[in-house]
């Protein structure tokens, strides 16, 4: 089986722990095993494959909790667990769903896989440190409903999940750090440095999705910064707030004008 047809048998799996192996084997395997880039692969029912656990909710109705109790700070991590599992899902689903794209393309989009992944995997340690496991908590499916509703247009994927939804958390893991800082116990702070190396890679992330998009702008003769505020009317994309996290956003790829945008 290529790897665009593995990277779909993983979507599929639910078990967590049998995601997660799969998709860290798919990853060591991208170097040199065989791509079918030019294949239309057959959309199966029950995407994506996940646990019966956590319960998902509206955004409105996931408890806001004070990380300045066990609970709280479990819930925080929890909520961050989560995203870095649908993250592995998105990832995923770029590589098997888009057809003719480069062999590069693939291969970037397994490797943000593997590292959400390990992110995963990182977070959920921590949990089980502080007596919970992933599924305790409820929590939303925004990140897979913007998924679905860009998965009929490449250039909309591109643009809405790796450089819309999750660059939000360039702009949210330093004020989430400095609240934790300000609990100051020992998990709290270890949250922190798992942050660091979270975020040091979703740099890496999103600068893979503005690649991409730019690259398919380019093919389609689509001038980025105009497309980008159509998309996100026609998509209904989250309308993004400030502060940015600036710094984070350049090395991402960023470019001066499209930091303008975000201002207003």
């Amino acid at each position: 089986m290529e790897l665009r047809a593995q990277a779909l048998a993983a979507l599929i799996t639910s078990d967590v722990n049998d995601k997660v192996a799969v998709v860290l084997g798919l990853q060591a395997a991208s170097v040199t095993a065989s791509l079918a880039p030019e294949d239309q692969l057959p959309e199966p029912l029950g995407l994506p494959g996940r646990p019966s656990r956590p319960e998902l909710v509206s955004p409105a109705l996931v408890p806001q909790r004070s990380p300045f109790t066990p609970q709280g700070l479990a819930a925080l991590l929890h909520a961050i667990c989560h995203i870095e599992f649908n993250a592995i899902n998105l990832a995923l689903d770029a590589v098997w769903r888009f057809p003719g794209m480069p062999e590069t393309f693939y291969r970037d989009w397994l490797r943000v896989a593997a590292e959400e992944a390990r992110h995963f995997s990182l977070l959920r340690a921590h949990l089980l440190q502080l007596g919970f496991e992933y599924g305790d908590f409820a929590a939303h499916d925004g990140l897979w409903e913007m998924c679905e509703r860009s998965k009929g247009d490449i250039v909309a994927r591109m643009a809405l999940v790796p450089r819309t939804l999750e660059a939000r958390g360039l702009d949210a893991t330093p004020l989430i750090q400095a609240r934790l800082r300000k609990v100051g116990t020992a998990h709290a702070l270890q949250a922190v440095a798992e942050l660091d190396v979270i975020l040091r890679d979703e740099v890496g992330h999103v600068a893979i999705g503005n690649h991409w998009y730019r690259w398919l702008c380019k093919r389609n003769e689509l001038d980025p910064l105009d497309h980008y505020a159509t998309l996100v009317q026609r998509y209904r994309a989250p309308r993004l707030k400030p502060p940015y996290n600036v710094a984070a956003r350049r090395a991402a790829g960023f470019s001066e004008l499209e930091l303008a945008y975000l201002r207003g």
